[in-house]
């Protein structure tokens, strides 16, 4: 394991040299990981079979990765050099008046199809370009600091430029043939406690929304091998917003990631329901190109040691150390792309019959104080 200082200076000079690379940290840990792609070309998966760190973008038309087998893998201890906030402040801009209203006609416009019953709901995203006086490994530390939470990642590659996020989502994981996935919809500001929150019934409707249609996919799908499991709903912290989530896993009817991802990607949260209708609106109405926004990134088939005792004097039964097969796999939310000095911050929101125009606008703007935050100077 490498100095910290040592780690982000080889990532420092990848990230400059344009080869492909990733350095990730996962929830509530304090081990950075970097995946560092030895040669310039450019590797894509379409079976996820291979072993290393896939970038997918919401589409699902292109999934880069950087190989295991043809990257230096490095790691860090990293504690963050400052005391965390509960939130971070960000002072907000005069409103821009022209997306405002470009952003809630389209609301009203997908109010308009779910009331004509074509959808029941479907999650809007727009993009908005802000000046960062930052570094990508500055901004990435302070997502590191501020979010311990969240899976942080700064991600350079050729084909798809530089890519920093902390999402708090959970696409799947899977270890040897158990898989474990959540639905995670509903926002609101955290306001000191969590048992405090109050869901109105349209987040809440939402929220199961996101959690029949996963379940309704993988049945759909053939992945699971008998029962699904489902937590009751609970509330979870994520920065400073509240969501509603549920956990839901089972057993994998077979091998197949590829089957798996697609039956949960892209997740009503980030897409809408039904899928396909919602994905077809998405495509053909919003103003921007989503790219790798709400997307999904992580490691595939990573290999791991397990040893039945951890008792390291007890040389017999380390013989019986097995090697299993790991995916973890979030989908790729509070992020953004670094483009010549400026961010572009990309944000989005559920809308169902009972959403409010000016009120998901606000949403919107909520949010990506959230992330705008960390392009500034921290004290």
């Amino acid at each position: 394991m490498m100095q910290a200082m040592a780690f982000f200076n080889v990532l420092e000079d990848h990230i400059h040299k344009n080869l492909a690379c990733v350095a990730y940290r996962k929830p509530d840990e304090n081990v950075i990981k970097a995946f560092l792609q030895k040669d310039k070309q450019s590797h894509k998966t379409t079976d996820f079979s291979e072993s290393g760190f896939v970038f997918s973008d919401f589409c699902g038309s292109e999934s880069l990765l950087i190989p295991k087998d043809q990257s230096d893998v490095i790691s860090t201890e990293y504690e963050p050099e400052h005391s965390l906030k509960e939130t971070l402040e960000y002072v907000p801009e005069i409103t821009n008046s022209r997306e405002q209203k470009k952003h809630e006609e389209l609301v009203a416009k997908v109010i308009a199809e779910i009331k004509m019953g074509n959808m029941k709901k479907v999650v809007l995203a727009r993009k908005e370009q802000s000046p960062s006086q930052l570094s990508a490994l500055s901004i990435f530390k302070n997502l590191l600091q501020h979010y311990p939470k969240a899976f942080c990642y700064v991600w350079s590659h050729p084909e798809s430029g530089l890519w920093i996020g902390a999402t708090p989502e959970t696409l799947v994981k899977v270890e040897r043939n158990r898989f474990k996935t959540m639905a995670l919809a509903g926002t609101q500001a955290y306001k000191g406690k969590i048992e405090d929150a109050a869901w109105t019934p349209k987040e809440v409707e939402e929220q199961k929304i996101v959690s029949d249609e996963i379940v309704q996919k993988l049945k759909d799908f053939k992945v699971a091998s008998g029962v699904i499991n489902l937590s009751d709903p609970y509330t979870v912290k994520a920065g400073n917003l509240l969501h509603i989530r549920t956990d839901i896993s089972g057993t994998l009817e077979n091998d197949n990631l590829s089957n798996l991802l697609e039956s949960l990607h892209p997740t009503p949260a980030v897409c809408g329901f039904p899928r396909e209708k919602a994905r077809e609106f998405i495509l053909g109405n919003e103003y921007s190109d989503r790219e790798f926004y709400s997307g999904f990134l992580g490691e595939i088939n990573l290999k791991q040691e397990v040893k039945r005792n951890s008792n390291r004097r007890n040389q017999e039964n380390q013989a019986y150390a097995s090697i299993l097969k790991q995916s973890q796999i979030f989908v790729n939310l509070r992020c953004m792309k670094l483009v010549e000095g400026e961010a572009e911050i990309f944000i989005g929101g559920g809308i169902t019959a009972d959403s409010n125009p000016t009120a998901e606008w606000e949403e919107t703007v909520n949010k990506s104080y959230t992330i705008k935050s960390v392009l500034v100077h921290q004290d």
